[in-house]
């Protein structure tokens, strides 16, 4: 009985492991960026039930973007510090994910002053030039994109090699 019990046991672990695996693998990239560029909340808030519990990282991202959406300062402000907080734990867990730092990057140019988040803006633009070749074709494209607009990170610091 006891054997039994400890098989199930690590079946249960085995299909947990593996099945927050495998929702990891089926994020939308696309419709995560696609959401964050238009900054339409009904499109955030699709993708931020996309994601469920998982992927601080992209729900820090799409909160904090989801607070230049609401009309009432409080919420605004309670939206950034919860998308503040999952992004830069994303983070702590998870220091060489690239795509993390382009995310803070893109969030930390635009915040506004009163929030005081800029601080990485410097070692977030030189990791992603760094790393931008390992990167998906998809997040490579969403990067690129945003470099067409941005103020500190420009196409041609991309087009580089810097591997």
């Amino acid at each position: 009985m006891r054997m039994k019990t400890g098989g199930i046991s690590l079946l249960f672990l085995l299909t947990l492991l593996i099945g927050k695996h495998s929702i990891a693998q089926k994020i939308d990239k696309q419709a995560v960026y696609a959401a964050m560029t238009s900054g339409k909340a009904e499109d955030i808030d699709k993708e931020l039930e996309a994601l469920g519990d998982n992927e601080q990282g992209y729900a820090g991202a799409l909160l904090i973007r989801k607070a230049a959406t609401v009309p009432k300062a409080k919420e605004k402000l309670k939206l950034f510090k919860d998308g503040r907080i999952k992004l830069e734990t994303a983070l702590v867990n998870e220091p060489d994910n690239t795509e993390y730092h382009f995310l803070r990057l893109s969030i930390q140019e635009n915040a506004p002053k009163i929030v005081k988040y800029k601080g990485d803006l410097p070692a977030d633009k030189q990791f992603v030039i760094q790393h931008f070749k390992k990167l998906s074709p998809v997040v490579q494209r969403a990067v690129l994109d945003y470099s067409k607009t941005s103020k500190i990170l420009k196409p041609e610091d991309l087009n580089n090699d810097h591997s």
